[in-house]
């Protein structure tokens, strides 16, 4: 498979975002959800005077656009390429984001069929995707702001589900990515390389999981005797 594709993921636990990323008020009304889709509104985690979370639509939308719903709409931004596309390359700069998840869902095709798999940080029930954002307006006064997540080769674990997984952040690299400072390309390539595979476990989940209005804590348990 060869696709650059993080489509869903899960966030629960949300109880502890204020400690975990460090927001002082955290108060975006948001519950855990199971099974989130691109297009859904989801808590992201910015830096203006201090850390923010705040609600954003998962699929990003450039402030330059003119008509949105003509727009495509990545959910997803290649690691190895955000400098050089035009959508990301000053994003990169000084709009980078955490997207919050307990774990994210990829599907392996085995038995001539596509199997979800569940994958998961083991000791940290929260942890945080880098991502990009963009704040679009219109002369109306409506502001939309989007997020994507960045995607990058994948490590030992994913490698027999796909060969592509979202950059997951470790926690002393999170306040270097929230930081509005341009960073250097030592520093990226370190931040954004795959996450430690003996730090994840990956396991197969209900076919449920394929329908998105489907969002249930039983989601994320795993199915044996596949």
């Amino acid at each position: 498979m060869n696709r650059t594709m993080c489509g869903r993921y899960s966030l629960a636990c949300i109880d502890n975002l204020c400690g975990r990323f460090r927001v002082i008020d955290p108060s975006i009304g948001f519950r855990s959800h199971f099974n989130i889709a691109p297009g859904s509104t989801n808590p992201v985690i910015v830096v203006h005077e201090r850390a923010e979370a705040v609600m954003m639509q998962w699929g990003l939308v450039p402030h330059w656009a003119k008509n949105i719903t003509t727009t495509h709409r990545p959910i997803n931004a290649r690691a190895e390429s955000l400098a050089e596309k035009p959508m990301f390359r000053d994003l990169l700069k000084s709009q980078r984001c955490i997207v919050p998840a307990s774990g994210f869902f990829e599907w392996k095709q085995e038995w001539g069929r596509k199997i979800p798999f569940y994958i998961h940080v083991k000791d940290d029930p929260v942890f945080g995707f880098a991502g990009l954002y963009d704040v679009w307006r219109n002369p109306a006064g409506t502001t939309l702001r989007t997020y994507a997540i960045i995607t990058t080769a994948s490590n030992d674990l994913m490698a027999p589900i796909d060969n592509r997984m979202p950059v997951i952040l470790r926690q002393d690299d999170e306040i270097r990515w929230l930081s509005r400072d341009v960073l250097p390309a030592e520093d990226l390539h370190r931040i954004l390389a795959p996450y430690p595979p003996e730090g994840m476990e990956a396991y197969p989940v209900s076919e449920r999981v394929n329908n998105t209005a489907a969002d249930d804590e039983q989601l994320v348990l795993p199915v044996h005797g596949l």
